[in-house]
């Protein structure tokens, strides 16, 4: 390994695995791998990750040969900055190796079970119930058996981390997983709630798919390959509740907050950064760009975002002591116009209908409550019905249904869709059907 390329010091051979991870994509890889991996190199012990892919080998098939190795190139402007990460002991293929994920589980070395699975990974169904035909699919069945292993054999719970942009998402993990146990093993229900907990996060690293200019750069840094290679920007937040069942790393040393509440942060984050983001991936699009420093750089798209931020996010967010919302909005557009992170607005616009409740509606409804305008918001989701008629870069799990609903029904057939009954289906934003009618009023002319 080049000089230049920095390197874990611990040796792994003589750690055990504390963490085993649900969702081991890029994110998790730039995000709390590299926390736990400085927190080892600093003389910290046994907290080597178990990663667990649920729905595709092909994380498996970059680490494994070699041994779970990676590096992580932090950029900012013309300068980059590489290290090889030593975190990470291994990489299960859920459908393949289930017995041995929950194992990992069940083992005494194991204190944290974590998990970036994306909105859709938790299986919420209507009213935040839990789809329980959904989650079959989903890690609420390995985990079960993993904690019923470590009931019987006296050992202690553990904590359940979600690392994913749910509002208040650890009280959304641990209600999710205790009706997964009271509907398949309710022995265990009470025993989850004493001896487990679920802290709430808050997570913001901006981390980009990587391309093939990505690697041909690394390669001629490092001299070879890396499969498993993870590009992202120099800023990290990770904001966690302080409610462990047991030992954790102390993360805190390497940039980690631990705090009392994690709400004024993560709603910072929900409705300001992804907030924006959203809007500059629908809007950028439409206008034809690839990229967020692109969108940003186009001076309606950016004075539309910072509106989005000041006038409409900052009002409705009761700020903890010590939390300028002022100055992370400059930030955050110092962020986003960053040409060397490149990151895609077709990556951000996916999902949309799992993530425009909490970046764009929950922001919405504080406003109508105030009787202010949410202008940016309806233009952010005028784009959105755009993206989704246009179907080009429709990445969503209700994609197909909503785009056929825009090109044949036009806007007001996927709005009845989304806050109304249609054809007999149930809304997919129940919530806030208040919104249809102010949204409705606010769409381009056709």
């Amino acid at each position: 390994m080049p000089e230049n390329v920095a390197r874990y010091s611990y040796d792994r051979d003589d750690q055990s695995i504390g963490i085993v991870h649900f969702g081991i994509g890029a994110f998790h890889r730039a995000h709390m791998a590299w926390y736990t991996d400085l927190a080892m190199s600093a003389g910290e012990r046994d907290w080597l990750i178990s990663g667990v892919s649920m729905r595709s080998r092909s994380v498996a098939d970059q680490l494994t040969p070699q041994d779970g190795l990676y590096t992580l190139t932090e950029r900012s402007g013309d300068s980059a900055s590489t290290r090889l990460i030593g975190s990470v002991a291994e990489v299960l293929f859920a459908p393949e190796q289930a017995e041995e994920v929950m194992s990992r589980i069940a083992d005494q070395a194991c204190k944290i079970v974590s998990f970036t699975v994306t909105e859709k990974g938790y299986a919420r169904g209507e009213g935040d119930q839990l789809d329980l035909e959904l989650a079959q699919a989903s890690f609420y069945p390995l985990l079960a058996r993993g904690l019923e292993l470590r009931k019987q054999a006296g050992l202690p719970g553990i904590t359940l981390l979600c690392c994913d942009n749910l509002a208040d998402n650890g009280h959304v993990l641990e209600a999710l997983m205790r009706q997964w146990l009271e509907a398949e093993k309710p022995d265990l229900v009470d025993w989850f709630a004493d001896h487990c907990r679920v802290p709430s996060t808050m997570i913001d690293r901006i981390v980009p798919r990587t391309g093939k200019e990505d690697l041909t750069y690394l390669e001629n840094v490092l001299g070879m390959e890396d499969a498993g290679a993870v590009f992202t920007e120099r800023f990290s937040q990770w904001v966690i509740e302080d409610n462990f069942a047991g030992p954790r790393p102390t993360w805190e040393d390497h940039g980690a907050q631990i705090v009392d509440d994690v709400a004024p942060y993560e709603t910072a984050k929900l409705r300001m950064l992804n907030g924006a983001h959203s809007l500059l991936a629908y809007c950028g699009l439409r206008a034809g760009h690839e990229f967020v420093h692109e969108a940003v750089a186009d001076p309606q798209l950016r004075a539309l975002a910072d509106h989005l931020m000041r006038e409409e996010a900052m009002a409705t967010i009761i700020p903890s002591a010590g939390q300028d919302l002022s100055a992370y909005a400059d930030e955050l557009l110092t962020r986003f116009a960053d040409p060397a992170l490149r990151h895609r607005l077709s990556q951000i616009a996916m999902d949309g209908t799992q993530k425009i409740p909490q970046r764009w509606l929950d922001t919405a409804s504080a406003l109508m409550a105030q009787e202010r305008p949410a202008s940016a918001i309806a233009a952010g989701f005028d784009a959105w019905l755009w993206h989704l008629e246009d179907s080009r870069f429709v990445d969503d799990p209700h994609g197909p249904e909503l785009a056929t609903l825009a090109r044949e029904g036009g806007s007001g057939a996927v709005i009845e869709r989304c806050f109304g009954q249609s054809r007999g289906a149930t809304a997919l934003w129940p919530h806030y059907s208040h919104l249809a009618g102010y949204l409705s009023a606010n769409l381009s002319p056709a």
